[in-house]
């Protein structure tokens, strides 16, 4: 086999044997087959997370099992919903769902401020490459072709650095060393040094049109900032309404556990009297029937106790059912509040973080036309460079030579001129900025609006709600009398049992009116805060950062220390409610209904305790 032949199989044979050791790699090379069928990964096996079930919750058939009451101030709830709001969630009716925000947004938007950054941080390059070349020709004194082999490595190091003025710094050494016979030598070094700057004078110049990227990475964080703000505001509004939708619930209970006690009593002294003929049957099916309603709605009321307990705490971070039945104990205040409509429109306008937010995008929006504005002028770059040029080696006699290091030098300068002849796409752009400046400045004008609205209605539903609340517990009040009154009409024969059954009614509906009321006006209160962005500064809330343990000396061995190893457990805030040692409900009066006398006398069942029943006027 001759040499060229042989060359050749060996050549061959390599390939062929690397291509069977770097199999995978041949395989990553290929091109992926087209999908021809639906893929999916089986549920068990893409579900990894896992967390235990909790007790099965209370129903309205099994509440009376045995729980422990536990008393949960307003104070005390706010403080536990701050603690569990890695997640932040609000109120949605009965339940609760994230708002889609979590405590690591602001800390993400810091993030693309150093990506922006990073545009101006020098870049250092090095390179080092081995070559073998062989060049044939045709020797035409032996008239065969023959082979130029050369051989060496080149290698270098650069560094460039970009200004916030738009310019490009680049300094620069490489060597290119040969090893075989070339151009007289042995062996030969091409040193070069090089210094350039290039900078732009119309399109990518300036200070402000450079840094926008980065002030508008800054605006983005600014604004995820607010509008965390904005979701920790609603928690924190949405906590105190399912505090109060539970009051009010539980009133509502009582309410109806009164009403079914007394109607309940109404039909079986009636059964009782038809049975001796004192009363008929249809007077006795009629409270029956009143008697049963009343039922109905007693359990939607239990029912609604548990579903706004669950509601609270859903929102609270607490498990649906942990064994303890959560009482609030933080009384609903009744004072009444004066306002001041120009301070708190003023205050809405500067604290509310969806404006703040608006004004922070208007920001954004200004900074990308300065960075636009700019880009649409034509590229007009100023270039200078300068060059140091070296050579030395040896010749074949071994003689070693080289020039000096300022002998051979050049240099250049000039511009370069670019522009498209229509600037069509550039101005388009401006043309879009200036658009979405005027749409964002509208967009202020119609929250400004808004919020102007919202506080009004707010404020008008405060004085509803309170004047309500005094007109029910008038209402309640008389209804109680009216009781008592058509008792003594009904055991004087009188008056019809209709009368009674409807009397009951009344004051059972008031109560439940009542509690509605001032509940609906202690979270209106609360939403008032909200619409005027002073919700967490009333309740004493603020933020504290925590340091990122991958920007710490650790770097990226947090999985050993945790992402923040130094741990900032949130304090309590203030305490702003009152608290006391009974049901919140207390403080409707909930003894006050009026009782019965005995009914011994008559057969009928006693009712004991309470006072006799005064006569109407």
């Amino acid at each position: 086999m001759s040499h060229g032949k042989l060359s050749q199989f060996l050549h061959v044979f390599s390939l062929a044997a690397g291509l069977v050791v770097a199999e995978g790699t041949v395989q990553a090379q290929l091109v992926p087959e087209d999908e021809s069928r639906i893929r999916w990964t089986q549920p068990s096996a893409a579900s990894r997370y896992r967390r235990p079930a909790g007790p099965e919750p209370v129903t309205v058939a099994t509440q009376d099992s045995p729980a422990e009451e536990r008393f949960l101030s307003l104070n005390e709830a706010l403080r536990r919903a701050l603690e569990n709001s890695e997640v932040i969630r609000v109120l949605a009716g009965v339940s609760a769902t994230s708002s889609g925000r979590t405590i690591y947004d602001t800390a993400i938007a810091v993030t693309p401020i150093d990506i922006a950054k990073a545009k101006f941080d020098p870049v250092l390059q090095a390179n080092s490459t081995q070559r073998r070349n062989e060049s044939p020709f045709l020797n035409p004194v032996l008239k065969e072709i023959d082979g130029l082999t050369t051989a060496g490595n080149d290698y270098g190091v650069r560094v460039n650095d970009r200004n916030q003025l738009g310019g490009t710094a680049s300094i620069g050494a490489d060597n290119r060393w040969d090893s075989r016979d070339i151009g007289g030598f042995a062996t030969r070094n091409q040193p070069v040094m090089s210094v350039s700057y290039t900078q732009p004078i119309l399109a990518g110049a300036g200070l402000a049109a450079n840094r926008a990227p980065i002030v508008v990475a800054r605006l983005q964080q600014e604004q995820s900032y607010f509008q965390f703000k904005d979701a920790m505001q609603r928690l924190v509004r949405d906590v105190i309404s399912a505090y109060w939708q539970l009051v009010q619930a539980r009133t509502e209970l009582w309410a109806r556990e009164i009403q079914v006690e007394q109607l309940e009593f109404s039909f079986r002294s009636l059964e009782a009297k038809a049975d001796v003929g004192l009363r008929n049957r249809p007077a006795a099916a009629q409270a029956q029937a009143s008697w049963s309603n009343a039922r109905a709605t007693l359990v939607q009321a239990r029912a609604n106790v548990l579903q706004r307990e669950a509601a609270l705490r859903n929102i609270l971070g607490l498990p649906p059912e942990d064994g303890e039945r959560l009482v609030p104990s933080t009384p609903p205040t009744r004072d009444r509040i004066e306002f001041r409509w120009k301070e708190i429109v003023e205050t809405a306008q500067s604290s509310r973080p969806d404006l703040i937010e608006l004004n922070l995008i208007l920001d954004a929006d200004r900074q990308r036309l300065v960075q636009q504005a700019n880009l649409a002028k034509p590229a007009l770059d100023a270039t200078a460079g300068y060059r140091w040029n070296g050579l030395s080696g040896r010749t074949p006699a071994g003689d070693a030579v080289s020039a000096g290091p300022g002998d051979n030098t050049d240099w250049s300068m000039g511009v370069v001129f670019t522009v498209p002849l229509s600037l069509r796409e550039s101005r388009a752009r401006v043309r879009n900025q200036e658009l979405l400046i005027a749409k964002d400045r509208a967009n202020i004008q119609q929250m400004l609006h808004q919020a102007e609205h919202q506080l009004a209605t707010s404020l008008r539903t405060i004085e509803q709600n309170l004047q309500q609340y005094e007109a029910f517990r008038e209402a309640r009040q008389a209804s109680a009398f009216n009781v008592r009154a058509q008792r003594a009409n009904i055991q004087a024969q009188r008056d019809t049992l209709l009368s009674e059954l409807l009397a009951i009614t009344d004051w059972a509906n008031a109560v439940s009116a009542e509690a509605q009321s001032l509940t609906s006006y202690n979270t209106e209160l609360a939403n008032l805060e909200l619409q005027s962005g002073t919700i967490l500064e009333t309740h004493g809330i603020r933020f504290t950062e925590e340091r990122f343990g991958s920007i710490g000396p650790h770097g990226w061995c947090m999985e050993e220390t945790g992402s923040y190893p130094q741990s900032l457990k949130a304090s309590d805030n203030v305490s702003r409610y009152k608290e006391e040692s009974r049901a919140s409900e207390e403080a409707f009066e909930l003894k006050d209904f009026p009782r019965r006398r005995s009914g011994a006398a008559t057969g009928v069942p006693e009712n004991a305790g309470g006072p006799d029943l005064p006569e109407p006027p």
